[in-house]
């Protein structure tokens, strides 16, 4: 899995799929929806294997047909979509300002003690650049 950058951008029920995938590893549509189910009881098969289908023709998912049930992976790693949607964020509600971003989420209490701690820790352990 590579980074893509002329890949869409994936939709909100997208990256949920894409979530699920990245939990589970290739997957059957079967298996997406039975992981779906957990958290999205009213979720039904067909609108999981849509949204698989969807996103395989977009270019987000790979698909194996060598089996009777198609096995779909994402194209892209994990890392690398959550990179690329975030510099989007950072582009668009920040002002192209990382520093913004990370005041609002430690302000807006969408941080953790245990995420702060995790934070500082690697603040402490990074160099500070050349000035």
């Amino acid at each position: 899995m590579s980074t893509l950058p002329n890949l869409p951008k994936p939709t909100a029920s997208e990256l949920e799929m894409l979530r699920l995938l990245y939990a589970l590893g290739p997957s059957t549509a079967k298996q997406v929806h039975a992981a779906a189910m957990e958290h999205r009881p009213d979720m039904n098969y067909a609108t999981v294997l849509r949204l698989l289908q969807v996103m395989h023709t977009k270019g987000l998912l790979q698909r194996d047909e060598s089996a009777r049930a198609h096995i779909y992976t994402p194209v892209q790693a994990q890392e690398s979509v959550q990179t690329s949607l975030l510099k989007d964020l950072i582009q668009k509600a920040f002002a192209g300002s990382g520093k913004a971003l990370v005041l609002a989420a430690l302000r807006g209490g969408h941080v953790t003690q245990q995420e702060r701690e995790e934070i500082q820790a690697l603040l402490d352990d990074t160099p500070e650049p050349p000035r």
